[in-house]
């Protein structure tokens, strides 16, 4: 299958450029940009069959017109993306050891703690 989405129109074959919802409580037609990712009750349009649009009579077309900015990324975007990849490369994080005088202080049987995990000295020593 084809990563473009197409004109919902039949017959059509062009690449869609804007996406057509109809709000029935209000009887609007709303048109604007192409949506993120296809919904099953709204319809791609082509850049001709967008600019032709009529709707029935009594009922409100609203045009939205896309944001040139929306679609590239931002600074905000760009600097996220890079802490993600330095976060995703850098060498997972081990366990802190105990320092030696805090094991002086634990318990007589107990010797360290790492989570919920305990260390316990022989009963020899």
């Amino acid at each position: 299958m084809s990563p473009v989405r197409r004109c919902s129109r039949t017959a059509c074959g062009r690449p869609a450029v804007a996406t057509l919802t109809y709000v029935y409580a209000d009887s609007t037609a709303v048109l604007g940009p192409l949506a993120t990712y296809a919904e099953p009750h709204c319809y791609d349009l082509c850049a001709e069959h967008s600019e032709r649009l009529t709707a029935p009579r009594g009922w409100d077309v609203v045009r939205l017109a896309p944001d040139p900015a929306a679609g590239k990324p931002s600074s905000d975007d760009l600097e996220a993306l890079a802490n993600a990849v330095r976060e995703a490369a850098r060498p997972p994080r081990q366990p802190r050891q105990p320092a030696p005088e805090s094991m002086d202080r634990a318990a007589p049987s107990d010797v360290g703690r790492r989570g919920h995990l305990r260390v316990l000295r022989s009963p020899d020593s």
